[in-house]
């Protein structure tokens, strides 16, 4: 394994510790391990906090900022954060007008927020959760019940995030992080496994010929096993799968996300045939992120997730925003 790391134990905290060094925008509280904005709370601003596993990078503390998350907790590489950490970063980050934890589907996210959910609500809290579960792949994995949450948490985050800038109520915050869930789906493929620090060797086995259908973001198995083939069938059968779940038209929100090990101009090709894909369904493109943003440490792969797009989302969407991940209109 070659990493560059100071020790195994140490992973995390010294990237939180590169982090609050690259970013003056954040305060790292690196004792428990939480990613807060540098300005605090707003009074009267409902504030998102999300969280999971390191190794996702930037999710979730590069997207901690102006239009997006108030605060991230990350946890152990591939490992949920414990419920003293969402704790932290829930009180840390309520401004008087409530919480909305986005939470990825894994069980383990899911009953760490939801302990530390209750647990600040006993303190007079007002907490929310909104579970993401855009993963078209596989309906049950080794980490959930139902289906994964993957790329659509960053639509979430975004999207909810400029409606709470405008000092909406929790409430509404929480019916519009919830549509975009429901509006997005998204498929991935791994060329090559990951290998977590801790391990020291790659989380599976892949042959150099074969490809892994439907990957997780923690190298879950997906729907099959095939042979390596060119792009544009590659890309097809991730398509059809987003397609067959939820029909692709109008005009679509699309991320071309590379699972950390890809290079950019391989995710562009990508690109090129899903835009070709989505014309052959009628659907438009008109908005796009193509690069690395919910990770697999260094798998080599890709996923796409869709949202359609409404009005309301589109307006959101191009609200500005100010993270070390997302950054425009500001």
């Amino acid at each position: 394994m070659k990493k560059l790391i100071n020790s195994v134990d140490g992973v995390v905290t010294d990237a939180l510790t590169g982090i609050a060094a690259a970013h003056p925008s954040l305060r790292v509280d690196l004792e428990n391990k939480v990613v807060f904005r540098a300005s605090g709370p707003r009074p009267g601003k409902v504030a998102l906090v999300s969280g999971g596993g390191s190794g996702h990078e930037p999710l979730h503390g590069g997207f901690v900022g102006y239009g997006m998350l108030d605060a991230a907790c990350p946890g152990e590489v591939f490992t949920s954060p414990v419920p003293d950490q969402i704790i932290e970063a829930t009180k840390g980050s309520d401004g008087g007008a409530g919480v909305l934890h986005i939470v990825k589907n894994y069980t383990g996210d899911v009953l760490n927020f939801e302990m530390a959910a209750e647990l600040c609500a006993d303190e007079g809290v007002d907490v929310v959760s909104v579970l993401v579960n855009d993963d078209v792949a596989v309906q049950d994995s080794l980490y959930t019940a139902g289906r994964r949450g993957t790329g659509a948490t960053l639509f979430v985050e975004k999207i909810a995030g400029a409606l709470a800038e405008t000092d909406a109520p929790l409430s509404e915050v929480a019916r519009v992080a919830r549509e975009v869930n429901d509006r997005s789906r998204s498929f991935g493929v791994a060329l090559t496994a990951c290998t977590v620090p801790a391990a020291g060797k790659p989380t599976f086995d892949l042959p150099e010929s074969e490809i892994e259908l439907g990957i997780g973001i923690h190298g879950e198995p997906g729907r099959t096993r095939t042979g390596l083939s060119e792009a544009r069938e590659i890309v097809r059968v991730a398509m059809d799968a987003i397609n067959d779940d939820l029909p692709l038209s109008g005009d679509v929100l699309v991320m071309v996300n590379g699972m950390g090990g890809t290079p950019l101009l391989e995710l562009y090709i990508v690109y090129a045939e899903v835009a070709a894909y989505l014309a052959e369904k009628g659907a438009t493109p008109v908005r796009n992120l193509v690069g690395n943003y919910v990770t697999s440490l260094d798998m080599q792969g890709f996923s796409v997730t869709t949202c359609a797009l409404t009005d309301e989302f589109r307006a959101l969407w191009d609200a500005p925003v100010e993270t070390p991940g997302l950054r425009w209109g500001r």
